[in-house]
């Protein structure tokens, strides 16, 4: 675990303490339903887990208040060591009723988070590498509907599901869009508030085309 500044106060550590505490226990008697749990895990309140058998866990995984995961998929959803989705994350592979097209898979690499407020959806496979920082209000979907056929209507016509593949040390800024088929190569940098719809090569730096006169930060 990460130590406190020392700056702070004995109150404000023993409230810090406290409540990781709370979050301990909730994660030890909840980890014992995840189809996998390897070390200690840390849940905050109101989180909701759906279908936990297909989840698995390393260790110092942190899954904060009123994040959602659902489990059901066809691979499982994988959280590797220190792992931290954030408050109000999102995470739907499936339906919640598993009617229709079951999820994937979603993985996710070594000391990598995703910021509060993300919408991850896993109906085809997403994997993020290690030391990953994803930002707040952040979405990939991992699908995309299929619309070639003018006569019919869209719903009828099903989905298609490329994936999406993050590589390590990836920053992603807040209010990113990730769609199907994208891959993101190892140290690239992804500016707020970016629509991405094709793959980025490795150590690119992607900015929204209102910020055109950033330059590179070397």
């Amino acid at each position: 675990m990460t130590s406190i500044n020392s700056r702070v106060s004995k109150y404000t550590k023993f409230q810090i303490y406290f409540s990781t505490l709370i979050k301990l226990l909730r994660g030890y008697v909840r980890g014992l339903f995840l189809k996998k749990h390897s070390g200690p895990l840390f849940i905050g309140k109101k989180v909701k887990i759906i279908n936990s058998q297909y989840i698995s866990t390393g260790r110092n995984v942190k899954f904060e208040d009123f994040s959602e995961i659902q489990g059901l998929s066809e691979r499982g959803i994988v959280f590797k060591d220190n792992v931290t989705i954030g408050r109000n994350v999102m995470v739907r592979p499936s339906s919640y009723y598993g009617v229709g097209h079951i999820g994937d898979t979603l993985q996710i690499g070594n000391n990598s988070s995703i910021g509060p407020g993300g919408y991850i959806g896993a109906a085809g496979k997403i994997i993020i590498g290690e030391n990953v920082m994803i930002g707040p209000n952040v979405t990939m979907i991992a699908e995309n509907h299929i619309f070639s056929d003018s006569k019919a209507t869209i719903k009828s016509q099903g989905v298609e599901q490329q994936g999406i593949t993050i590589e390590s040390n990836v920053w992603i800024g807040t209010n990113v869009v990730i769609l199907d088929g994208v891959k993101i190569g190892q140290g690239s940098v992804i500016g707020a508030g970016t629509l991405v719809t094709k793959s980025i090569p490795a150590y690119s730096r992607v900015f929204d085309r209102r910020a055109k006169d950033i330059v590179n930060r070397k």
